[in-house]
């Protein structure tokens, strides 16, 4: 957005468009690329436009239930270039994590689809579905068809000392439809009870980050995403810049209200914002100002005056607020003026 995660002030100024000061864009999908089936508005012409610049995409995402090749499919029939060597997954991320932690050619209890078990298998492990395997890792991931026996055998297996991986832990997940429960929210039943937590493969746990990596080479990585939790927070936990688009989970007043470690460097409606040129964040004796709009913050409240794209007063919200208040959250009362002046 042109402030900076968690200092609050503003990020050195990319010459051109934001896409030009980054070698790879690490996207997140659900509510960024694609809202279910169906492509978020302008989104692949936005990424199509960023391949021809040069600029390396990833698509990193949480999702486990589906294979790099399946998303890659789904992708280019939405317009989007992909290719399975694009995609980058939690299955993944987590399958890298169990094979760094147990015998090669262990059995592996897959509690979720078929993303998980081919990428058990690219690391040389066994997926089971019965806890009578006698499985090493229990690894669980969203599939649509989860059943009440595959989660008993699960909470089996680890009730008898596997290791119990989640390749997630989102709680929701955006569709076309609304919002839908998500890994995060299944595994607390093998969690609930077993007493066990699970480890985290995906964002914003660092195992997926070191997974994207490792596949892109990226030096100048710029994560994009919909989530302050996963997404925004995975990046700053990796020390990398963030873009964070309004299509998906979180809202303006989510990210007034953040963590120091919830707040994106960038702020963008759509990922049209990667082809405009940096927020031009500016400090004054009057405030932040951002295109047409100045914020300040006058006596425990966010006070915002102005007139434009509704994105820029946001930004400048945001300087404002995430200056007043430091390391700390500002409460929902305190930005609720603002927010009806963004119109929202």
């Amino acid at each position: 957005m042109g402030t900076s995660s968690p200092a609050s002030s503003p990020a050195p100024q990319a010459p051109g468009v934001l896409v030009d000061a980054y070698d790879t864009l690490l996207l997140d999908l659900d509510g960024v690329v694609y809202l279910g089936r169906h492509a978020v508005p302008g989104a692949p012409e936005a990424l199509r436009k960023a391949r021809d610049l040069g600029v390396r995409l990833a698509y990193v995402t949480n999702n486990a239930s589906r294979t790099p090749g399946a998303i890659a499919q789904h992708l280019s029939h939405l317009g989007a270039p992909a290719t399975a060597s694009d995609v980058v997954t939690s299955a993944q991320a987590a399958a890298r994590l169990v094979a760094e932690h147990v015998p090669a050619g262990a059995a592996v209890l897959v509690v979720g689809g078929m993303g998980l078990r081919m990428a058990l298998r690219e690391h040389g492990l066994r997926p089971v579905t019965t806890a009578l395997d006698e499985p090493a890792a229990v690894v669980q991931g969203f599939a649509d068809n989860l059943s009440y026996g595959l989660m008993s055998e699960g909470a089996l297996a680890v009730s008898r000392g596997a290791w119990f991986v989640a390749a997630n832990r989102d709680t929701t997940m955006p569709t076309d439809r609304g919002t839908l429960p998500g890994n995060g929210s299944l595994s607390r039943v093998i969690a609930t009870a077993t007493g066990v937590e699970p480890a985290v493969a995906g964002k914003p746990e660092p195992p997926l980050h070191r997974e994207s990596m490792i596949r892109t080479r990226a030096q100048r990585p710029l994560v994009v995403g919909d989530r302050l939790d996963t997404d925004i927070e995975g990046a700053s936990r990796a020390g990398v810049d963030s873009l964070l688009v309004l299509t998906g989970v979180a809202g303006p007043l989510d990210v007034l209200t953040a963590a120091p470690h919830h707040r994106p460097t960038h702020i963008a409606a759509d990922l049209s914002g990667l082809h405009r040129p940096a927020a031009g964040l500016r400090r004054g004796t009057a405030g932040w100002t951002c295109g047409g709009w100045t914020a300040a913050w006058e006596d425990g409240e966010l006070a915002l005056t102005g007139e434009g794209d509704s994105v820029d007063g946001l930004r400048a919200a945001c300087a404002a607020t995430w200056e007043a208040v430091g390391d700390g959250q500002a409460d929902e009362d305190a930005v609720k003026a603002a927010l009806t002046a963004l119109g929202r």
